[in-house]
């Protein structure tokens, strides 16, 4: 029975985009869904299912991580299924391939109608790249649900943008965030724009579900009632549980975590730009050289592109020179840990809106490199709610140095004037992520309009 003991429960197949910042929000959805007694079947790549952390023992049994092949595509590199296992510049074959899942997905919808006593799902929730299964869910008669894991801030903007026609001449957005990516304007050689193939997947589903609430986003949770003219169904935030939860996340017995306990209270900055940040070597020396020029103390997760070694990012005699008040780890690092120690003053991130959610749940100040995409945004709207601090780029060349870097760094976690305000606004945005009741009541209220739409 669901969550109004009454109604029966539902088959919901989540499709997400193939990137880990997609993924993992979308099997903390399915949990969430699953722990109201409905059946949820996540699909991806082969490589990304066998790479997600394991469910929750309470609710496996009505969670089926679904493997679908993944088709080979030339100069896309082998075990490539994921966004995180590539260098961005073979971004547009990684998206060709992903189009050629249409006939696995296809495949898959006809088997769930062949079981013994087998009948369509309920729904399809797909993320806003995967026309390909929103064409499958028309065709096969499941009525289909757009996921956009975008604060509301984008999801407004994106409206007007995709009705225009005109992402990528936006004022409003920083030119870097359009150069490095070209996002929402990016021409294909093998077919649509990015702009398009998201405006294809909207035509055919019935609604929006979007990663937000009023209590985030006041004002714009209400100018994004609809995208593209479709209702638009915010369902909360997706915190994650404080100590870690799913992935055993807390830190305990982990190298940087021991680091951390050697500091004092409130003087580490944490570093950690993502799983996918496309960051240049010249890029990640000048960042370095900026948390050497500010003096703090600082532990950095950092992601080595791929094929280069960390020796070759780091600026000579770094390591020596920070050593003591440093820590640089490349591998996995415990996030939620770290966030949570008590050594940790402020947290400088990519702002991608899981990893500023995950900062926030601790109260941590905000010190902004947002790179590309939807973190430009959600930094400015970090700044409106001046939790935090965004490191000044070049007006010319978009570029950031050393010098912004440690200016931010200061502001944040060292000038006792800007650390109080930022601090004290962090809590209190910290009280809206950590309200496990008020976002529990928005999966609540989503799973009823997936009722209602049905």
């Amino acid at each position: 029975m669901d969550e109004t003991g009454s109604s029966p429960p539902l088959h919901v197949v989540i499709c997400p985009w193939l990137a880990f910042g997609h993924l993992l929000p979308c099997l903390d959805l399915a949990e969430r869904l699953a722990s109201r007694g409905h059946r949820v079947s996540l699909v991806s790549a082969p490589r990304n299912i066998a790479r997600l952390p394991p469910v929750r023992p309470a609710v496996a049994p009505f969670v089926g991580l679904v493997a679908l092949p993944f088709p080979r595509v030339a100069g896309l590199p082998d075990g490539a299924e994921s966004t995180n296992d590539l260098p961005f510049d073979k971004f547009e074959l990684h998206r060709k391939a992903a189009d050629g899942l249409t006939a696995p997905f296809s495949d898959y919808l006809e088997s769930l109608c062949a079981e013994p006593g087998g009948r369509k799902p309920d729904w399809i929730i797909v993320d806003y790249f995967n026309d390909w299964a929103a064409a499958a869910a028309i065709q096969h008669k499941v009525p289909c649900a757009m996921l956009a894991l975008l604060a509301a801030t984008v999801v407004a903007t994106l409206d007007i943008l995709l009705s225009e026609r005109t992402a990528s001449r936006s004022a409003g957005a920083p030119r870097f965030a359009t150069e490095k990516t070209g996002l929402m304007s990016l021409q294909c050689k093998w077919g649509m724009s990015i702009a398009e193939q998201v405006s294809s997947t909207l035509q055919r589903c019935k609604l929006v579900a979007m990663r937000s609430c009023s209590e985030w986003e006041p004002e714009s949770v209400a100018h994004a009632a609809t995208f593209g003219g479709k209702p638009v169904v915010p369902f909360g935030l997706l915190p994650p549980s404080p100590d870690g939860g799913r992935r055993g996340d807390s830190g305990k017995d982990d190298t940087a975590v021991r680091w951390l306990d050697a500091q004092l209270a409130k003087s580490v900055v944490y570093v950690a730009l993502g799983s996918e940040v496309p960051l240049r070597p010249e890029e990640v020396r000048e960042l370095a050289l900026g948390l050497q020029l500010a003096g703090t103390r600082f532990l950095w997760a950092l992601r080595k592109p791929p094929g280069v070694d960390a020796d070759v990012l780091l600026p000579q005699g770094f390591e020596e020179c920070t050593r003591g008040r440093g820590l640089v780890i490349t591998g996995w690092v415990p996030q939620l840990g770290i966030l949570a120690h008590d050594a940790v003053a402020a947290f400088l991130t990519h702002c991608g809106l899981s990893s500023t959610i995950e900062g926030l749940l601790f109260g941590r100040p905000l010190v902004m490199l947002p790179i590309m995409g939807d973190q430009v945004p959600n930094a400015r709207l970090m700044e409106c709610r001046k939790v935090g601090v965004l490191v000044p780029r070049n007006e010319k060349d978009c570029s950031f140095d050393r010098e912004g870097v440690a200016t931010a760094i200061r502001a944040v976690a060292v000038e006792e004037e800007g650390r109080r305000v930022f601090t004290a606004n962090a809590k209190k945005l910290q009280e809206v992520v950590s309200d496990t009741e008020c976002h529990e009541r928005y999966i609540d209220r989503f799973i009823q309009q997936l009722r209602c739409y049905k």
